[in-house]
């Protein structure tokens, strides 16, 4: 059996995302989203999942490129003298993991972000992350000890096929592969804490090597060789023109990845290839 979840990230980023997000839940193949807890539109993406209730919901976890959730005042280490995550995610990356007196700023803001969305009553059942933060090491050892602490069951890991995309796709050769290797190291390293702790994964994540450029003719040619068992897809959707999206992710195909979204042909694909739409709780979503 085939299952594909289909995830949306950035809801709460702008309000064109989550029009985005919930026209894709309601007239596409989306399953879920993850919200990003201090994003400038956090407010109206809650509500769209309230009045969205089958809309499955994570955070998207942002540690760069964002706005805190805690005032700047009291993770200093963390943020620039905006008051924002810095923009760079290698700079970043290399100062939280070695300087170990961060690590207790790090955990608060983690906690501050997850408590946000639980305490705007939207039941919570995965984490993932902006740049893929969640698989950077010191990142990870909170994550796997706050998981279990509020009851997040869910977690992507940012592994894929490398040869698979590069049929369809060869742009980028150097940099799809020190992205395949270096996430498919922190994949090994996060997968057995993962089944310890009882918290589910997909086996592939698709999307990480062509993120942002997911098209309707892309998106066909994955579901056509989809491998057996769960897949995590996520997609950026959105339409232009939006000055938040464009000054974030000025190379990204926004509006391409909603069109791939609400594609009549994908939902035909999924179809034909016997196909199961569902999220991470396991509810399945029809095609109609």
């Amino acid at each position: 059996m085939r299952r594909l979840i289909v995830t949306a990230d950035d809801f709460g980023l702008s309000s064109v995302v989550n029009r985005a997000v919930e026209l894709a839940w309601q007239q596409g193949i989306l399953t879920q989203t993850s919200l990003m807890a201090g994003g400038t539109a956090f407010d109206e993406a809650v509500e769209i999942a309230r009045r969205n209730p089958g809309l499955q919901v994570g955070l998207h976890l942002t540690l760069v490129q964002g706005r805190p959730v805690l005032p700047p005042e009291q993770i200093p280490g963390l943020v620039e003298t905006n008051g924002c995550f810095p923009d760079n995610p290698v700079t970043a990356g290399m100062k939280l993991f070695f300087d170990p007196t961060l690590r207790l700023q790090l955990r608060a803001e983690i906690e501050a972000q997850i408590n946000k969305i639980k305490q705007a009553g939207i039941p919570l059942s995965h984490i993932d992350g902006h740049l893929n933060i969640q698989m950077h090491p010191t990142v990870f050892a909170l994550l796997i000890e706050l998981m279990p602490l509020h009851g997040i069951t869910s977690f992507r890991i940012t592994r894929e096929r490398l040869l698979r995309n590069l049929r369809h796709d060869r742009s980028r050769i150097v940099g799809k592969t020190m992205e395949r290797l270096i996430f498919g190291a922190l994949s090994a390293h996060a997968v057995p804490s993962l089944t310890w702790h009882g918290i589910v994964h997909a086996a592939e994540v698709k999307g990480i090597l062509n993120s942002g450029h997911i098209t309707e003719g892309y998106l066909l040619a994955l579901l056509d060789e989809l491998s057996s068992g769960t897949t995590e897809l996520y997609l950026h959707p959105g339409c232009l023109p939006d000055d938040e999206i464009s000054r974030r992710m000025p190379d990204y195909q926004h509006e391409q990845e909603l069109s791939a979204l609400l594609s009549p042909a994908a939902k035909q694909r999924l179809i034909e290839r016997d196909i199961r739409l569902c999220n991470y709780r396991g509810d399945e979503k029809s095609y109609a």
